[in-house]
């Protein structure tokens, strides 16, 4: 009870700094039941003017003022709000206590009256710097660590921070996780050895590769927060699914955020997989296997690309799940890429749906790929992909093999030839397109078409509109409108490359 009256007194002297006049009203109790046994046998009244006294010694006044602050507090002394008038006390058993030595104290000037005394916190002694202290004391002084300084930046948090030091080591991007909202603050206010180590004991246990523990961190950094206990019941259910603990550690390495989900979810993602598709539940559990982003990600694409399947492109149950189990990636495709690229396979090359479905990684391959193989093979005059006709070319050797490979065995020419027929015929003839107009827009293109001059761009979109034009009418571009060699100028290198040395910079400048 005196220590806690010690603290707060401390405390209300160090938050009133600014010369307020604190009032404190003294009570006891007249009925004697109430006094403490020391004070039936003593009275000691003269609290305040052992605290209110000053003294040479910094020491005595601090022993002098907790000793007069423990009295206080052992006669029942109560700190009240403001009383200017006697009514106003509780209790009626309570009566004003009546200093007999009031006459003697003054401070400043200041009278201190029958029940009622002025203070100014202001003078209650302090803490000199040049004071000296016991080793006791020294003990028991809690000093703060120094505050990190305030940025925008990880990095200049690393050298203070253990935990972000460590995940450094491990491989875990900083300068990408500083760009999620919250997230840099979660991983200052964790602490490395109770918080991060024993997550990562038990990645290593389930079989997470070192190697892979900085690219989960990176991608999943909320692993570090989930409970130890979850994390071992969502293992727990997947090997009760029959799943190895090499395909677990495999699906938890290549879908960071699996072990994020609850038990119930992975349930009836697995429960949707196996009755959509009415697969078995070894072949679910193949599937799910190759591609375990199917427990995270939404299901909407999944349903999307499973109804354009079977409705615009005219699958049958059967022959859509033969696809599914030997390329997994068609329930997650594009939507828009997958339908050009059965489009293209299906209404220009001719191939019927047996043949695709014999060979479904032709819908896994690259557009542009199957395009220029196909018309370099119709240059040559040997695009024949009916098995019962002489010189059949599979899909699969069209789509899965190198440049060379495919040029030496299947078009029977050199590669010399097909980069030539690459840069005069591809795609200057059919859409009339320069080469940059092909290329992939990612966050470094779009800032470099930002950067073209007027007249550049509103060409550029001249001629994608006029491609998507003639894909749409199954047409091509008149002989005389084919774009030819010296006209292919590569008009977005030069800003592209700057955009990408810009961001390299600023990446490096990051890690430092």
């Amino acid at each position: 009870m005196a220590l806690t009256c010690i603290q707060l007194c401390q405390r209300c002297t160090s938050l009133l700094r600014s010369r307020s006049v604190g009032i404190i009203t003294l009570q006891y109790s007249t009925d004697a039941q109430h006094w403490p046994a020391a004070l039936r046998n003593s009275f000691i009244v003269p609290v305040l003017p052992s605290v209110l006294q000053r003294s040479q010694s910094p020491c005595q006044t601090r022993q002098r003022w907790n000793l007069g602050v423990r009295s206080y507090c052992e006669s029942h002394a109560k700190v009240q709000p403001k009383h200017r008038n006697t009514d106003e006390l509780p209790g009626t058993d309570m009566v004003p206590y009546q200093n007999p030595l009031s006459h003697q104290l003054r401070d400043g000037g200041m009278h201190l009256k029958e029940w009622e005394t002025a203070l100014d916190l202001d003078d209650a002694p302090g803490h000199s710097a040049l004071e000296e202290i016991s080793h006791e004391e020294a003990v028991r002084m809690d000093i703060p660590a120094a505050l990190p300084p305030v940025s925008i930046s990880l990095k200049d948090y690393v050298n203070g921070s253990e935990t972000l030091s460590k995940l450094v080591q491990l491989g875990v991007q900083l300068w990408k996780l500083e760009q999620r909202p919250n997230v840099g603050s979660m991983l200052l206010r964790l602490d490395f050895q109770t918080d991060v180590t024993p997550r990562l004991v038990f990645l290593k246990q389930l079989g997470v590769e070192d190697s892979r523990l900085g690219h989960l961190i990176s991608h999943n950094p909320f692993i570090l927060t989930e409970s130890l206990e979850n994390l071992q019941a969502r293992v727990a259910y997947l090997r009760s699914k029959k799943f190895s603990a090499e395909s677990v550690a495999s699906m938890v390495s290549r879908a960071p955020y699996l072990l994020n989900f609850s038990v119930k979810r992975m349930d009836n993602r697995l429960g949707f997989y196996q009755q959509q598709l009415g697969l078995s539940a070894q072949k679910t559990r193949d599937v799910v296997a190759r591609l375990p982003r199917l427990l995270c990600g939404s299901l909407e694409p999944v349903k999307e690309n499973l109804k354009i399947c079977k409705l615009e492109m005219g699958f049958r149950e059967n022959e859509l799940q033969h696809i599914v189990t030997v390329i997994p990636k068609v329930l997650t495709a594009n939507k828009r890429k997958l339908t050009q690229i059965f489009d293209y396979i299906h209404n220009t090359m001719n191939i019927p749906h047996d043949l695709i479905v014999k060979f479904p990684q032709v819908l896994n391959a690259k557009y542009l790929r199957i395009k220029e193989r196909h018309l370099f093979l119709q240059y040559l005059d040997k695009a024949q992909y009916d098995p019962a006709k002489p010189n059949y070319i599979s899909l699969d050797k069209l789509v899965s093999l190198p440049d060379e490979a495919f040029c030496t065995e299947v078009a029977s020419a050199t590669l010399k030839d097909f980069e030539l027929f690459q840069k005069t015929i591809s795609y200057r003839q059919t859409p009339g397109l320069l080469r940059d107009d092909t290329i992939h827009e990612d966050g470094d293109v779009k800032e470099a078409l930002r950067r073209l001059p007027e007249k550049v761009y509103n060409d550029r979109m001249f001629r994608l509109k006029r491609a998507l034009d003639l894909s749409m009418k199954q047409a091509v571009l008149p002989k005389e409108q084919w774009t030819q060699y010296e006209e292919d100028v590569h008009y977005l290198e030069p800003y592209l490359k700057e955009v990408i040395r810009e961001r390299k910079e600023v990446e490096e400048w990051s890690k430092k």
